[in-house]
């Protein structure tokens, strides 16, 4: 699931090895090996490090971080982050609740995911969409489909 975004191989094995010790439940060593690849633009490590931040694995329960991380590695493609993103609009946790930002972010996610995560999220966009009219539906769409990477 955490693979390494960058194709230096310094960062590769830094970024496996960061995966490693967060699959053995060492959290801390996990945060302190992705805090470096994360500021140095790695997807992979600011989407792993946001979700570390989320739940308070390793580090405090930080939301607002959690959501810098997300939105960093979500605008660079990476599908696990924008379904993270979404989500989080869906619940407002260190962003303003926004049902439409959500659905846009989890129908990326849905596009961009491997068959298994994409039934995933699309599962979950169509929670948010149960819960929003049709125009806000129709958005969240629209935002999807002018969506390029780098882009908000």
């Amino acid at each position: 699931m955490f693979s390494a975004g960058t194709t230096s191989p310094a960062y590769a094995d830094a970024m496996r090895q960061a995966a490693a010790a967060y699959a053995r439940g060492d959290y801390i060593r996990a945060a302190n090996e992705l805090s470096y690849l994360a500021e140095n633009g790695n997807p992979r490590a600011q989407a792993l490090l946001g979700f570390m931040y989320e739940n308070g694995f390793g580090v405090p329960q930080a939301y607002d971080a959690a959501a810098d991380l997300y939105h960093r590695a979500a605008i660079q493609g990476d599908a696990f982050a924008q379904s993270r993103l979404g989500l989080i609009y869906d619940k407002g946790h260190g962003v303003p609740q926004n049902a439409i930002l959500s659905y846009k972010w989890l129908d990326l996610a849905a596009a961009r995911a491997t068959k298994r995560e994409r039934d995933y999220y699309l599962r979950l966009r169509n929670a948010v969409a149960s819960k929003m009219s049709s125009g806000q539906i129709v958005e969240g769409q629209r935002l999807a489909l002018i969506w390029a990477p780098g882009r908000w």
